[in-house]
């Protein structure tokens, strides 16, 4: 934009291209570099005094990071943002600034996994309690709020299960408790769930998956809905110590710029892969929100602008050695714990037995699904090879 111009409306794909970026600190170049450094040098005694935060020390970040901040903190209407080195540390990192010995907090159920083991020992371990609720209780989390509720976490679709939350309403009820609501919004990104104008106040993301897009980079971010959230949950981001390479916050906005096209791509191929899986003789069930008549499919199309290309694929009751043919021959599938990259994964999941209500019943055979960015036929034949080795391992 012009110096002097004014300011114009652009839609998200446009943004996504443009936030962030500053001619100056790139010299003119398109993409601003990674900025490497640890001491920042004074001239003068009076200008030592006067810093503070990012302009006193490399830790803070260096102008590869800011940019990054910046740029996730536009997207989703935020205040600012803070990179994290991961997506967990981002989520307790924004659970710790949150709370106090005393305090409880609500949690989702279908939360993903090492945030109820951070809850269970760590945050049990400061007093403080926690009360995990159905994912689909939407305002019924009134009946749990109590006086010393400071936190209502979300996390929406269920990681692993997929269940898509009533944020709209957990927010109202939350804010009326005077409670902070926090949710993980990776599954859908800022371009697919607005999480702050739904009313989330700190939205956290693992930018490790879709921002980053190409499996090369662990990264998280947290998101504050008002510069009074930010200075509070910065300021316990900062006595952590938490510092991200501006070598990996590179990579986050070198993904950013394409997130757009991507995301639009995983859905589209995804939609394709889940209505096939879905036509299986050996599949019982698609836990994917944006295929019709899947669960939570009208509250998805009400709330999300899209979805990304991951899901759940219930399979009828079948021998854990006909899964393990299956998974074993898969020519483009791979097996990785982590997803939101090019590539297409699949993993096998067990139902776990402290959940309150899953989709996945103890004993289902359940897999995840991660549909990347190549050819959706490809995929489906794929897929179908592997059918083909769970059925004549199965009979």
């Amino acid at each position: 934009m012009s110096e002097g111009s004014e300011p114009i409306s652009m839609h998200q794909q446009t943004s996504v291209t443009h936030v962030g970026r500053d001619a100056k600190l790139s010299n003119g170049l398109v993409n601003i570099p990674p900025y490497r450094g640890s001491t920042v040098l004074f001239d003068k005694v009076e200008q030592l005094k006067s810093s503070s935060g990012h302009r006193a020390y490399g830790r803070w970040g260096t102008p590869t990071n800011r940019a990054l901040e910046s740029a996730l903190a536009e997207l989703e209407g935020g205040a600012n943002a803070m990179l994290t080195p991961s997506g967990l540390s981002a989520i307790t990192t924004a659970l710790l600034a949150s709370v106090k010995p005393g305090d409880h907090i609500l949690m989702v159920d279908s939360v993903y996994p090492p945030v109820r083991s951070f809850c269970d020992t760590v945050l049990k371990k400061m007093n403080v309690s926690t009360t995990y609720y159905p994912p689909l209780a939407g305002a019924g989390i009134a009946e749990l709020i109590q006086p010393n509720t400071t936190v209502v976490y979300t996390e929406s679709p269920g990681s692993g299960t997929f269940e898509v939350q009533d944020i709209p309403s957990i927010c109202a009820v939350a804010r009326a408790a005077g409670a902070r609501v926090l949710m993980d919004n990776t599954w859908s990104t800022a371009l697919l769930f607005p999480a702050l104008e739904h009313g989330v106040d700190l939205s956290i993301h693992s930018l490790t998956k879709y921002v980053v897009g190409h499996s090369d980079a662990l990264l998280g971010a947290i998101v504050a809905r008002t510069r009074e959230l930010y200075l509070d949950v910065r300021a316990f981001h900062g006595a952590l110590g938490m510092t991200v390479s501006p070598d990996d916050a590179f990579l986050g906005l070198r993904g950013l710029r394409t997130l757009s096209v991507r995301l639009k791509q995983h859905q589209e191929s995804a939609l394709q892969v889940a209505q096939w899986l879905r036509e299986q003789p050996q599949v019982r069930e698609v836990l994917y929100p944006a295929l019709p008549g899947a669960r939570g499919h009208e509250l998805w199309k009400r709330d999300f602008k899209g979805a990304s290309g991951l899901f759940g694929v219930v399979l009828h009751p079948t021998s854990e050695a006909a899964v393990i043919a299956m998974l074993d021959g898969m020519q483009l599938f791979k097996m990785g714990f982590s997803w939101g990259g090019f590539e297409s994964l699949i993993i096998p999941v067990k139902a776990g037995s402290h959940r309150l209500a899953s989709p996945i019943s103890a004993g289902d055979v359940c897999l995840r699904v991660h549909v990347g960015l190549e050819h959706p036929q490809d995929l489906i034949a794929d897929l179908g090879a592997g059918f083909q080795r769970l059925a004549a391992c199965a009979g």
